[in-house]
């Protein structure tokens, strides 16, 4: 009897686990994956485009998600000076042939040479009775003779504000530019003075400075 009580009391003693199909604390559970697999098209390009205030592309980060189903990312410091007016890519292939490579880079020379319009000439975009505007690049130059009084820019849509002293009526007009940052240019008369407004593709401050022959704004 006293061997049976003994034998008891042993078997009490012995730490069990109460189910062995599971890990036990302090065990780690290893990682599964799933039978059900979600057909996905291999990655080709993704587009990412801008918002006309960035300047500066400071990291890219990317969200993927691994084999057990977790959600991980990694950033990658870049910190360059970009054209928002130019969109990024990403991709994991490459072209199959020399035509398709051929292509893709005609394509990205377009797009280049449409987002960078008149940056290498000075280009005549519109004339008024009283000044004549010469854009190239990100620089517009504005030959008159009339004495400019104030200046600011305004927003929704980004546009600055030019007021020119004259007593003589001006005729107000408005001029569309195509493919240009200087999108529209528009003329107002009022008492003492003329207003011209220029609009903006997009969000930038400027510089204003003299020239020989008139005014200079530097869009940054």
């Amino acid at each position: 009897m006293k061997v049976l009580i003994a034998i008891f009391l042993l078997l009490s003693l012995l730490n069990a686990r109460e189910n062995p199909f599971f890990p036990s604390e302090g065990e780690k559970e290893l990682s599964y994956t799933s039978n059900d697999v979600k057909k996905l098209p291999s990655l080709q390009r993704a587009t990412i485009s801008l918002p006309s205030k960035a300047r500066v592309l400071e990291s890219v980060t990317i969200k993927y998600k691994n084999l057990d189903g977790s959600i991980e990312s990694k950033t990658v410091e870049v910190e360059n000076r970009v054209d928002w007016h130019l969109p990024l890519f990403i991709t994991q292939s490459y072209p199959s042939s020399d035509a398709a490579e051929n292509k893709s880079e005609k394509k990205e020379k377009v797009t280049s040479s449409k987002a960078n319009i008149n940056t290498e000439r000075n280009e005549k975009i519109a004339s008024i009775t009283n000044a004549d505007f010469y854009a190239s690049g990100k620089t517009l130059q504005i030959k008159t003779k009339d004495e400019l009084i104030r200046n600011f820019l305004l927003s929704n849509p980004h546009r600055i504000v030019l007021d020119f002293k004259k007593d003589a009526v001006v005729k107000a007009s408005s001029q569309e530019i195509s493919q240009s940052i200087f999108s529209k240019i528009r003329v107002g008369n009022h008492s003492g003075y003329y207003r011209i407004v220029i609009e903006l593709d997009g969000h930038y401050r400027y510089k204003l400075s003299n020239t020989n022959n008139g005014y200079k704004i530097t869009l940054q």
